[in-house]
């Protein structure tokens, strides 16, 4: 069976966009699947279970990321992540 690619399309909602904590969750969570996962933004990827690799995409409030997710259980960690991104990573959405 082919390994299973998904890609998500999410925008930063929240003001502080994606500092330590939101970094932090999206880690914790990238991490509880077995899959490869990554984040690309301006067409720059970064290793979604890397903290400093997170924390490097320097992504304000309005900023769009591709959740790209490659693996046993792609769809699943691709879901989670941006479900993260949909609520704000509980902060205030501006």
């Amino acid at each position: 069976m082919a390994e299973e690619t998904i890609e998500k399309n999410c925008t930063v909602r929240n003001k502080m966009g994606v500092h330590a904590r939101p970094a932090a969750l999206i880690v914790q969570t990238a991490n509880r699947f077995p899959c490869d996962v990554t984040l690309v933004k301006d067409g720059q990827p970064v290793n979604a279970k890397s903290i400093m690799g997170v924390l490097m995409l320097a992504a304000p409030m309005g900023t769009t990321v591709t959740v790209r997710a490659e693996g046993e259980q792609a769809q699943e960690c691709a879901d989670a992540i941006a479900e993260l991104f949909e609520k704000g990573f509980n902060e205030a959405i501006g």
